[in-house]
């Protein structure tokens, strides 16, 4: 599938023209630690358990996370001689050219050729973007048909969307990576008459109830209303999610032969957590899909 050569400059990156092919979702921040790689993975897993093609790109290129779990998950299949659904990965390279529009370029070419490749065959692509504001991110956060966006309950996370009042706690202006979204969806509405949907998750929620919870909360309800994303719940802080990245495995893989993990309550209760999810993104290519998990 090849891309118009018609593109404009916006905020440091080219915004190329979308095309039709796979629903495009975007887990991003622009701060670490908030569960995006488990949260792409966990989608990723659900997408590919309802025979959906999924692709990948992990643009965390430094750490990569997203792209370590495929790895373990691949190593896992390879020792036990089971079959669990992967996805079709791609991976991108940060261009070591100097000179910044150079490098740009070079890294244009090379999210393009990955991104195409995966637009025409899959139903779905997955992209994990890094915890900073690189070139790369705004790429994919440009082709986004729907971004989600984990966020723990801290004033810390919050700050990443908006500035909020120390003594009143009130919420003020929107923080740069709101700006950078909201530009985002400006351009697409502008060019291609259709809109991103933005999903903001409430993730790694503590089980207990406090009042920095409760005002996270309650800014956040705020926040969606000024500036227009959903909110989603998302997944509570367990353990299982920290055990299970090194063998590879889902939630939804705990059944599969070599899993010496038991399955318990408190695995069905985040099943659910991941269902809640799948049912408020809405995503169209699931509509009257039964979830089989």
């Amino acid at each position: 599938m090849n891309f118009s050569t018609r593109s404009e400059r916006s905020g440091g990156f080219r915004l190329i023209r979308r095309n039709s092919g796979a629903h495009v979702i975007i887990v991003g921040n622009e701060k670490g630690g908030a569960g995006k790689s488990t949260v792409a993975m966990h989608l990723t897993v659900a997408l590919l358990r309802m025979h959906k093609s999924v692709g990948v790109i992990d643009l965390d290129l430094r750490q990569r996370s997203f792209g370590r779990y495929l790895s373990n998950r691949q190593n896992w299949i390879n020792s036990y001689g089971v079959e669990l659904p992967m996805p079709i990965e791609r991976r991108v390279e940060a261009s070591t050219l100097r000179h910044l529009d150079e490098a740009e370029t070079e890294e244009n070419a090379r999210f393009q050729a990955a991104f195409s490749e995966l637009k025409a065959s899959c139903d779905f692509i997955v992209i994990d973007a890094p915890g900073a504001d690189t070139h790369y991110s705004r790429l994919a956060h440009a082709q986004a048909d729907t971004i989600i966006t984990p966020v723990n309950d801290s004033f810390i996370d919050f700050d990443l969307l908006a500035e909020i009042d120390a003594k009143t706690f009130e919420v003020g202006r929107p923080s740069v990576y709101s700006e950078m979204v909201w530009d985002c969806r400006k351009k697409r509405a502008k060019n291609d008459k259709t809109s991103i949907d933005w999903v903001v998750m409430r993730n790694r929620m503590s089980q207990l109830d406090a009042r920095n919870k409760r005002r996270v909360g309650e800014g956040l309800k705020a926040l969606s209303e000024r500036i227009g994303f959903r909110m989603a719940p998302g997944f509570a802080e367990r353990v299982i999610y920290r055990e299970l990245f090194p063998l590879g495995l889902t939630l939804l893989d705990l059944t599969e032969d070599g899993s010496s993990v038991v399955f318990s309550m408190s695995h069905v209760a985040a099943r659910q957590e991941l269902r809640d999810l799948l049912t408020v993104l809405k995503l169209p290519e699931l509509a009257g899909t039964k979830l089989p998990f």
